[in-house]
């Protein structure tokens, strides 16, 4: 299991090492969201300060996957970057450089090594290419596949999870 305070405190050390104008007003401690299925990390800002959130997911990933989430929400911590445009993606571009991280606007859990905890409700089947489309809530493309096809223009039909 991953320490993220620790992590924390040496991916800071790794922005400033690049002269990343990180906050200063970063909270020490990561809190850990319980409750998170589909974000990795977050970073809040309340009152001029800095919260560093993480799923928890992600302190049974690899150490670099819970780094680069890390690294990823402290650079929104950065002046002008609270969203994932120029300048923001300019420190990442830096960050993934000099660290050997795959920072983006977003990642899967495959990319990450996160564990997939939740079984699908729902599942489809393309008739022609045998694709499998998978959904955890009744969406109108469960409710009414005949409606939808698939990439390949295949037909849509329900299938046993």
């Amino acid at each position: 299991m991953n320490d993220p305070d620790v992590l924390l405190v040496r991916v800071l050390a790794e922005a400033k090492s690049l002269g990343i104008p990180v906050s200063r007003e970063i909270d020490p401690h990561v809190a850990v969201n319980t409750r998170a299925r589909t974000r990795f990390g977050r970073c809040i800002r309340r009152s001029g300060r800095f919260t560093i959130e993480l799923s928890e997911r992600m302190l049974e990933a690899p150490e670099r996957s819970c780094r680069q989430t890390l690294a990823h929400e402290v650079l929104h911590t950065c002046p002008g970057c609270q969203n994932h445009q120029v300048r923001w993606k300019s420190y990442a571009a830096r960050m993934n450089a000099a660290f050997g991280y795959a920072i983006g606007r977003t990642g899967t859990a495959e990319e990450l090594g996160v564990p997939v905890r939740r079984e699908a409700r729902y599942k489809l089947v393309c008739e022609r290419c045998g694709a499998e489309l998978t959904r955890m809530k009744k969406s109108p493309l469960i409710a009414h596949p005949e409606r939808y096809r698939c990439r390949c223009g295949g037909k849509l039909r329900p299938a046993p999870v």
